[in-house]
C-alpha cells in the first residue's frame, strides 16, 4: 500500500471511529473502565456525617479540630491492546476480513481511551511477539497505532498467545486494562491468561467470521490453513464431514468460553457482517453495573 493510500484510509478510519468514540461511548467507556483505586487529594475540616475513619489524626492534632482525609477516584488508565495478526485473521466471508474489524475497534477503543485521557500501548503478536509500541497519550500516537494496524505485515502466520500474556506481564508493571482482539483458534493459553488476568484487568473480544462455524457445502474444495500453510482436499458436501466440523467448531468455543471464566476475563463476540457497536455498548454496560 502506497503512502497515499494508507493515509486516506487511516484518515478514513480516524473519522468513523473518533466521532463514534466521542458520541457513543465515552461516558460508558469512563464507567466501565475505572482507575487503579482512590488518591488522595486534600484535607478540610470534619462536617457532620463524614466517615470517620477518614479523619486525619496528625492534622487534627495540629489544629485541636477534627479534620478528614478527602480521596478521589485515581483516573488515569493504561490500555492494551493486544492485537492477533496470524494468518486466521486474514480470513472473511462476509463484508470485510477478521483483521479489518481489529483494525476498526482497536481504533475506536484508542480514541476512547485518550477521551479520557489515558494513554494506550499495543502488542502485535502471532505465535510470537512482534511488535510493541508503549503506552502513550495523545492524536498523533493514536494515529501512529491505527498506520500500524492498516499497513502491519505480520512475520509469522501462527498463534501463541500465552506469548503475548507472558510479554503483557513482564513489561506493564501496574495494573492496567488488557484488551485481547483475537479470534481465539488455537489459543491454548490457560495458564497465561489467569496470571495475566490476576495482575490487570482483561477483556477478550472474540472476532468472528460465520465462515469460521460451518463448512459450506461446495462438494471437492481445496482447504488451505493459513496458519500451518497445508493443502487439504475436503468434499464439503459430505454431511459427516460438516458435521465433525461443526463438532470440532463449537468444541473449540466451549473450551475457549470455559477458560475465561474461570480467569474471570469479559468476553464479547464481534461478527465480521454484523454491527459491533451495540455489542461493545451492552459490554460497556454490563461492565459498569459492576
Amino acid at each position: 500500500m502506497d503512502s497515499t493510500e494508507l493515509l486516506k484510509k487511516v484518515r478514513k478510519i480516524e473519522i468513523r471511529t473518533r466521532a463514534l468514540s466521542q458520541q457513543i461511548f465515552s461516558g460508558q467507556y469512563h464507567s466501565a473502565f475505572k482507575g487503579r483505586g482512590m488518591a488522595f487529594s486534600e484535607v478540610r475540616e470534619y462536617q457532620y456525617g463524614d466517615d470517620i475513619r477518614n479523619i486525619d489524626w496528625n492534622v487534627t492534632a495540629r489544629f485541636n479540630h477534627p479534620y478528614i482525609k478527602i480521596f478521589e477516584e485515581e483516573r488515569e488508565l493504561t490500555v492494551m491492546l493486544l492485537i492477533d495478526v496470524s494468518g486466521s485473521t486474514q480470513f472473511g466471508t462476509k463484508q470485510q476480513f477478521k483483521s479489518d474489524l481489529i483494525t476498526e475497534v482497536s481504533a475506536l477503543l484508542s480514541f476512547s481511551a485518550i477521551n479520557n485521557n489515558d494513554k494506550v500501548g499495543v502488542i502485535f503478536f502471532s505465535n510470537q511477539v512482534e511488535k510493541f509500541i508503549p503506552p502513550k497519550k495523545g492524536r498523533s500516537h493514536i494515529l501512529r497505532i491505527i498506520r500500524e494496524l492498516v499497513d502491519y505485515k505480520s512475520q509469522q502466520v501462527q498463534t501463541d498467545l500465552s506469548e503475548a500474556l507472558r510479554y503483557l506481564t513482564n513489561a506493564i508493571k501496574k495494573r492496567c486494562t488488557a484488551f485481547i482482539l483475537s479470534d481465539f483458534v488455537n489459543s491454548n493459553c490457560e495458564q497465561a491468561l489467569s496470571i495475566a488476568a490476576n495482575k490487570h484487568d482483561v477483556v477478550a473480544l472474540q472476532i468472528m467470521d460465520k465462515g469460521d462455524m460451518l463448512l459450506p457445502d461446495l462438494g471437492l474444495v481445496q482447504i488451505y490453513d493459513p496458519e500451518t500453510g497445508k493443502k487439504t482436499i475436503t468434499d464439503s458436501s459430505n454431511s459427516r464431514v460438516q458435521q465433525e466440523y461443526a463438532r470440532w467448531w463449537q468444541a473449540q468455543q466451549k473450551t475457549n468460553l470455559e477458560i475465561f471464566k474461570k480467569s474471570s476475563v469479559d468476553v464479547a463476540q464481534l461478527y465480521t457482517d454484523k454491527d459491533y457497536v451495540k455489542v461493545l455498548t451492552e459490554l460497556f454496560h454490563r461492565r459498569g453495573q459492576t
